[in-house]
């Protein structure tokens, strides 16, 4: 079974700031780039061609949270392989047999922190991908994020072959490769 499906839902906390995940569209990538801008090193950023080739190959992976002001997060994902990792700038590339997701790319606007939308991010797309079938999700942890990544269940891999060891190379920052089972 595919994971695609998603259903609006709204989040509302007690100070009444709500924000509601979707499914990404084209125009919001201006605002996803803006927020890339904001959250990430210069060593981490992506073209904005690499995006948005990302939301071409995989639009039923790809979320965001608005609120009242517009994008606030977004999460990249795709079906992969456990062990597959994705090198910085690099295409996503989906296998014939899927046994994992693959979470890419996890950002908050600054503005929105503190509001669980990150948690909320991931979990809904943990749930979707257990739907699925999918057995596993991986991901590469960095800017000092792998307690985030912990808590939300994942464990870094410390035994990594050469060709992981050079795909984490490429972001050119300290980048732990992380699963966890679904």
């Amino acid at each position: 079974m595919p994971v695609s499906h998603l259903e609006c839902i709204s989040f509302i906390f007690p100070q009444m700031t709500m924000y509601t995940l979707r499914l990404m569209r084209p125009d919001d990538l201006p605002e996803i780039l803006a927020i890339q801008l904001e959250v990430y090193s210069d060593e981490l950023q992506e073209t904005p061609e690499v995006i948005a080739q990302r939301l071409a190959q995989v639009p039923d992976l790809s979320l965001v949270a608005e609120d009242q002001q517009g994008v606030c997060g977004y999460l990249f994902s795709y079906r992969s392989k456990r062990g597959n990792i994705t090198p910085l700038d690099g295409l996503f590339v989906e296998p014939a047999q899927s046994d994992c997701l693959y979470l890419h790319d996890l950002a908050v606007a600054p503005r929105a922190l503190k509001r669980g939308i990150g948690p909320s991010l991931v979990k809904h797309k943990l749930r979707i991908a257990r739907q699925a079938g999918l057995q596993h999700c991986s991901l590469v942890s960095v800017q000092e994020s792998v307690g985030f990544w912990q808590r939300m269940g994942f464990q870094a891999q410390t035994t990594i072959n050469k060709q992981q060891a050079q795909a984490l190379d490429s972001y050119g920052v300290p980048a732990v490769y992380m699963q966890c089972a679904l």
